[in-house]
């Protein structure tokens, strides 16, 4: 018997005997093999050695759930359990999600496959899977006390149906979703054309991620589940800037991007340095017609959104959540304004009395980037990562677009830092500036104040510690 406890501790603490104890050794010898991750980095695309062929997606920080052939149908095995997610290097927290991470692993197949899932609840709660956008049959649609029972801990079920459509979809549990959703049960299905399809380009390169939002308090490893809208971490696939992978790409590669969103706010997402078109939402293709070019789309919750371009300015390019709070780590809410206030050593005594006081620095959020103050342990700095050119103060939804016109087709190895050619870095302008054309007029109101307001001074501190009046 594993305790309430033990589960919580981490999917270390759970036994494939556990979840044995309730399917017999006949039954459990018919099952696909459970296959499960635990590290953090993205891995190769999975290239299809059975059934029909496809260019594979590589899921960003993730991986694609490998499945067996059995008499014509793909089988795969998805198992329900606690997780430990590394968020980012140094940060780890302790979630709920499938063969071993959160997200779970991306299922991968072919238009008019007959799929067949089997899911095993290792949870410490009953649990469901929905497989979100899909057409199936109702029974197969898993929502728990609507369209079949819930899945018991330790128990086993089947879900079979053929994928109807391409496009892009997602799964999630529809059993206890508020806390379930909120421990990071979600991941990502991606159905591709089984011939040409008008709608549906080949692409070069084609990446997929979730969207995830949680509140963790710093120095803590669990989500508070009863947290509604103020989250204090914004993650692609549950990492958080600097720990999420970029997206390495060839100069002229066409790249699809597969977003989804399962936070509870919408997602302006944006890159910089090319334009796209949006080809894609989890309901299907978009006609040519209903196309536009954009830099930003806004991703809204439960839904999914593909995008295209072609990569063909080099470079290295951000790619970020356009919600500047949704690109900071562990973002305190109660954090009070002090820009033009000199605090500094008012602050180090109050840090001596309350070693959590945290306050905004007197010329705002970017000196937190470079504060030395001790953070309490598992717990990810607010703004971090160091570029080529300093600090790049960012944390959250943000990551990296980088073009090489010597990257390899299907290398998708981080090489480095991107190369300027002499001159084209912006950089400090040493000569003389010219003075500013002024307007002879001061100007006036159409309506004047019949009394004058009383004089106020205001002290204004500026770089350098000189004070103006």
């Amino acid at each position: 018997m594993v305790s309430r406890r033990d589960f919580f501790l981490g999917a270390g603490a759970i036994t494939a005997a556990a979840a044995a104890s309730s399917v017999s050794r006949t039954a459990m010898a018919g099952l696909p093999e459970i296959v499960s991750q635990g590290g953090p980095d993205t891995q190769p695309p999975l290239q299809p050695e059975n059934g029909v062929p496809y260019r594979p997606v590589v899921t960003l920080n993730g991986w694609t759930l490998p499945w067996r052939m059995n008499n014509g149908v793909k089988e795969f095995h998805l198992v329900a359990e606690p997780v430990v997610r590394e968020m980012a290097p140094g940060f780890k927290a302790h979630l709920w999600g499938y063969n071993g991470q959160s997200p779970g692993p991306t299922i991968e197949v072919v238009e008019g496959d007959r799929v067949r899932i089997f899911v095993t609840n290792r949870l410490p709660e009953h649990t469901s899977i929905h497989w979100h956008g899909q057409r199936l049959p109702n029974g197969m649609d898993g929502v728990a006390g609507l369209t079949q029972k819930a899945i018991q801990p330790g128990k086993t079920f089947v879900y079979e149906f053929v994928a109807r459509r391409p496009g892009t979809f997602m799964y999630h549990p529809h059993a206890d979703e508020m806390t379930q959703m909120a421990m990071g049960m979600m991941g990502f299905w991606v159905t591709h054309p089984k011939a040409p399809h008008p709608l549906i380009e080949e692409v070069d390169r084609d990446f997929c991620f979730l969207l995830s939002a949680y509140d963790i308090e710093p120095g803590s490893f669990t989500p508070k589940i009863m947290t509604m809208l103020d989250f204090n971490l914004w993650a692609f696939n549950s990492r958080i800037f600097p720990g999420i992978d970029p997206l390495v790409v060839r100069k002229g590669d066409r790249v699809r991007i597969r977003v989804g969103n399962l936070t509870m706010t919408n997602h302006p997402i944006h890159l910089h340095g090319h334009e796209f078109e949006v080809t894609g939402t989890d309901g299907g293709p978009v006609p040519k017609s209903a196309r536009w070019p954009e830099v930003t789309t806004d991703v809204a919750v439960g839904q999914m959104r593909q995008v295209e371009f072609i990569a063909d300015e080099e470079g290295d390019w951000a790619l970020h959540c356009h919600k500047s709070h949704h690109t900071m780590n562990a973002m305190g809410h109660d954090v009070p304004t002090m820009i033009g206030v000199d605090h500094r050593g008012l602050a180090k005594k109050i840090t001596g009395l309350i070693p959590d006081y945290m306050v905004m620095g007197e010329r705002g959020m970017a000196d937190m980037a470079e504060m030395e103050m001790p953070l309490p342990d598992n717990t990810a700095p607010m703004m971090t990562g160091d570029g080529p050119f300093g600090s790049v103060e960012m944390g959250g939804m943000f990551t990296v677009l980088k073009v090489r016109a010597d990257q390899k087709p299907g290398d998708y190895r981080d090489h480095g830092w991107y190369r300027h050619p002499e001159g084209t870095v912006a950089s400090e302008w040493r000569g003389a500036l010219a003075e500013p054309t002024r307007s002879s007029s001061a100007g006036g109101q159409s309506m004047p104040r019949q009394q004058a307001s009383p004089e106020v001074e205001v002290n204004v501190r500026k770089p350098g510690g000189h004070t103006d009046h």
